[in-house]
């Protein structure tokens, strides 16, 4: 953060309804361990120890409020979390659960970072990055360029393109924008829901709320090739080599 500059008020939304199809799992992925705690532990733990969040709105799965509340929450001493509310069917109805306490209370000022809780290796750096964008831009996405050559497929199956390497990004989370501006995005989503659907529109992120009910550019911002979300087995493996050389770093 530069100096003489006065710190927005920042709140995380940290969704973590995800429903672990993929994993194979009847339960929630967030609730899987790596190495001794919960997959959703790990980015609570990065946003309750920065400087830059006020407060966080965790974002759980229906009917699992209580066991948040004790498992995690209480369990794990998270200071920040100031509400524990039950997602919806989509993504998107999640993160609209989380904005609606923030427009309940009337906090139309600051920033709200949006993040995938199934994506445990946040950083500090991470934060400090977004911040400082969305300061600028009012909105960013955390992401990272690809490294591999990208190909779109038309409807049969056959290559219809090959983008620029230098111009695809993969994006992560967390996402972050101006509280004034992604509040009414989503309200307005939310109110043009069948319309949208009716017309084809899949909202799969928030940058994409932004853009289309907004017009507002998004800026990308560099996140880090380790911040992967747990979405198989086979991530969940990596997860616990990233996490045994973080542990080893911090102990160094």
């Amino acid at each position: 953060m530069e100096k003489h500059t006065k710190k927005a008020h920042c709140t995380a939304i940290v969704l973590a309804a995800g429903r672990g199809k993929r994993m194979g799992v009847s339960k929630s992925k967030m609730y899987l361990e790596i190495q001794g705690r919960p997959v959703i532990y790990y980015s609570l733990k990065v946003f309750e120890e920065s400087a830059l969040i006020d407060d966080v709105i965790l974002v759980t799965g229906k009917g699992q409020i209580p066991y948040c509340r004790q498992e995690i929450v209480e369990k794990y001493g998270f200071q920040k979390i100031k509400a524990v509310v039950e997602g919806g069917e989509e993504r998107y109805h999640s993160v609209w659960e989380g904005l609606r306490i923030l427009k309940q209370a009337q906090q139309k000022d600051g920033c709200v970072f949006i993040h995938d809780g199934a994506r445990p290796f946040l950083t500090e750096e991470i934060l400090e990055r977004a911040y400082r964008e969305v300061q600028r831009s009012r909105a960013c996405v955390v992401g990272m360029p690809v490294k591999d050559t990208i190909k779109i497929a038309d409807e049969s199956g056959c290559i219809h393109m090959t983008p620029r390497r230098s111009l695809v990004w993969q994006i992560q989370t967390p996402q972050v924008f101006a509280a004034e501006l992604i509040i009414p995005a989503y309200e307005e989503v939310i109110c043009r829901e069948k319309e949208l659907l009716e017309q084809g529109v899949q909202i799969t992120d928030d940058a994409m709320v932004v853009e289309n009910v907004c017009g507002c550019p998004v800026r990308l911002v560099e996140g880090a090739y380790e911040n992967i979300k747990i979405t198989t087995p086979e991530d969940l493996a990596i997860a616990g080599i990233f996490a045994g050389e973080r542990s080893w770093n911090e102990e160094c």
